[in-house]
């Protein structure tokens, strides 16, 4: 079964400020903007920005489980907040996108499936301007998305977890590898 987003989940535009944001002591609104967004696609909130702002309006505020997508430059995925962020907002030109069909997909499995190729390819095909890469809110909500049952959705993003969790582990291993060559050859260079 295959829906489109704006069946699934309500899309939202990031809040648009003025000017530019004012960090403040005091703050008690904290901003999740595209440098909040990891390369895991993970949104981080250790290091969120908090400003003063008098009134937010209730459907402005991010919540755990909200996938939070770049919708400008060269990555086009989203992040998923996997905490509670508090009393925060998401920042244009940032979309929003918050589950209302529980029952159909899960968060997650979402967040997975807009980084894989055939969504990556639907959006680029959609993408506007030349130099800046623009995705609109539309465009996200039309984009269709493959519905296994959640059980399988479970398991998909399980291992794709694992999966990027190897790649890490595989990393790691490579580089202390290079790194004891390295001593071994400058040992063996010096005579020792």
């Amino acid at each position: 079964m295959k829906l489109k987003i704006k069946q699934l989940a309500t899309v939202q535009l990031g809040y648009s400020f003025r000017s530019r944001l004012e960090a403040s002591k005091g703050g008690e609104v904290a901003v999740i903007q595209m440098k909040d967004l990891f390369q895991d696609n993970t949104v981080g909130c250790e290091n969120l920005v908090k400003i003063d702002m008098e009134t937010v309006k209730k459907h402005h505020l991010a919540q755990k489980s909200d996938l939070v997508f770049r919708s400008r430059g060269q990555t086009t995925t989203a992040a998923i907040l996997l905490v509670d962020p508090g009393k925060a907002v998401v920042a244009a030109p940032l979309l929003r996108i918050r589950i209302t069909k529980p029952d159909k997909i899960l968060p997650e499995y979402l967040n997975w499936y807009i980084s894989q190729r055939d969504a990556q390819i639907f959006l680029a095909s959609r993408a506007k301007g030349t130099v800046q890469k623009m995705i609109s809110k539309q465009t996200v909500e039309d984009m269709e998305v493959y519905l296994p049952i959640l059980e399988k959705q479970q398991h998909i993003v399980d291992l794709a977890k694992l999966s990027a969790r190897e790649r890490v582990i595989l990393g790691t291993l490579s580089e202390k590898r290079d790194q004891y060559i390295s001593i071994l050859l400058m040992q063996f260079a010096k005579g020792e």
